[in-house]
């Protein structure tokens, strides 16, 4: 049976952002059905980053992410070394190599959010991150078309971890409760009626609408984001350029120390 590591601190209040939701307008335009932006970034998401032997899934996922924006935007995705994530992991979370059975403790997501806004992930920088209402199916979907991401910090109920996946192809359904101790840091580039596309542990699978309502939400002492970049802009512009308040975005966003360009 596979056995990997989770990662994610419980969370002790959900951080103050603005909403998704917030920037949609009334005419906002339908999506595709379905869309993927993961072929291009998956050198990056076939990387396991140390999340196999220690509980980085934090720093694994910000790794994961900044492939698939690298990888859309360029063609070449970013990868980085299983030292880099573990250096991030002793900054953001406080592992020590030296002493990795006490350190070994995972992160704060919102704490890692902060560090990678202001501080920047192994040179990439995000402005900033947006919420995004987990029980709002279509705002999820569109979330992903315009961002290319969704970020999950949850509680996996006992079902997820026991026993692990152990290949490509699995399927999250609603299964039991959060379980706060098996916090697990996640994320989302694909969409489709079926539910979101996931990547975690090197492999990619499918969570359904119905699981990402119950666990994705405060309640249950999960969180939804979804980060933003200058590379993101330039493409969301172009695909919903009048059913979506990107000068508003970018105003908030800069209003916050950010520098986003409207295209």
């Amino acid at each position: 049976m596979a056995e990997y590591k989770l990662g994610r601190r419980p969370m002790v209040a959900p951080k103050m952002m603005m909403k998704f939701g917030d920037f949609q307008k009334k005419t906002f335009p339908t999506p595709p059905v379905s869309g993927d932006y993961s072929p291009k970034a998956m050198p990056a998401l076939n990387r396991m980053y140390c999340n196999d032997t220690r509980g980085c899934c934090v720093p694994a996922w910000f790794g994961h992410a900044i492939g698939v924006f690298t990888g859309n935007a360029t063609g070449i995705p970013v990868q980085f070394t299983d030292d880099q994530i573990l250096q991030m992991y002793s900054v953001i979370g406080g592992f020590d190599p030296a002493n990795p059975d006490a350190t070994d403790n995972g992160c704060d997501e919102n704490v890692a959010l902060d560090y990678w806004q202001n501080t920047g992930f192994l040179g990439h920088k995000i402005q900033g991150a947006l919420s995004v209402d987990a029980t709002n199916w279509p705002e999820v979907q569109d979330c992903v078309w315009l961002l290319e991401n969704v970020m999950f910090g949850i509680g996996l109920p006992q079902a997820y971890v026991d026993p692990f996946p152990t290949a490509s192809g699995f399927v999250w359904k609603l299964a039991g409760p959060s379980i706060p101790d098996n916090g697990h840091c996640f994320g989302s580039m694909k969409w489709s009626p079926s539910g979101l596309g996931i990547s975690t542990w090197a492999m990619l699978g499918t969570m359904e609408p119905d699981a990402i309502a119950a666990y994705a939400v405060n309640s249950a002492g999960g969180q939804l984001f979804a980060v933003i970049t200058q590379e993101i802009l330039d493409r969301g512009v172009q695909k919903a350029p009048n059913g979506f308040a990107w000068t508003d975005l970018v105003a908030y966003f800069n209003g916050m120390g950010g520098n986003l360009k409207f295209p």
